[in-house]
């Protein structure tokens, strides 16, 4: 079957002595979503990725917070990856690449991807305030590895110019929906797999 056949939602699970992360994911959704991971700041960056990227999301973890956010957040890019990764499927018929910029007040960022099966994330905020909230800065890079190591994905997220960490941050997520979304939306004109090797 190919990707236009099924619906790409799945759920999925993962506990450690760490964390306990839960995500249902629906790619083909309307950005509908319930987000709680215990830390306000980054459920609001996945809430606006669902929103964005038009993915239907659930999340749902209890970290070892009191300890830091570092275990909840990479643990999270990790389930996330990995639903999206099953979600995606045998990867027939979607465009494949997507590159996508976001303005937000004095910043500009951009996300630019591959859903090639070959994971690498370039990563350049530049300078960050240590924290937003209760968020740890630092925490949004290790977010983005997570995801796009285990969704399969290349990934290029870049401020291009900009000074307000939180307009950073957000702005990065948004354009990662956003091209997200379009680089898992089927083509009709694209048979079979999206690669001239014929494989991803």
């Amino acid at each position: 079957m190919t990707g236009s056949d099924i619906m790409r939602q799945i759920e999925i699970k993962r506990q450690t002595n760490e964390t306990a992360v839960y995500i249902n994911l629906g790619l083909d959704g309307t950005g509908k979503n319930k987000i709680d991971t215990k830390i306000g700041f980054f459920n609001h960056m996945l809430t606006l990725l669902s929103a964005h990227g038009l993915i239907d999301l659930v999340v749902e973890c209890t970290g070892d917070i009191e300890v830091d956010g570092h275990h909840t957040v990479e643990d999270v890019g990790i389930v996330l990856g990995d639903a999206f990764h099953e979600a995606i499927g045998d990867k027939k018929g979607i465009n494949r690449y997507a590159t996508f910029y976001v303005p937000m007040d004095e910043t500009l960022a951009r996300a630019s991807l591959d859903i090639s099966g070959r994971p690498f994330l370039i990563f350049d905020a530049g300078e960050l305030a240590p924290m937003i909230g209760a968020f740890d800065t630092q925490l949004a890079e290790e977010f983005f590895r997570a995801f796009a190591v285990h969704a399969g994905i290349t990934l290029h997220l870049q401020i291009l110019y900009g000074k307000n960490s939180h307009h950073k941050i957000e702005a990065l997520f948004k354009a990662l929906g956003h091209a997200l979304r379009h680089a898992v939306e089927m083509d009709p004109r694209v048979k079979g797999i999206p690669s001239s090797k014929g494989v991803l």
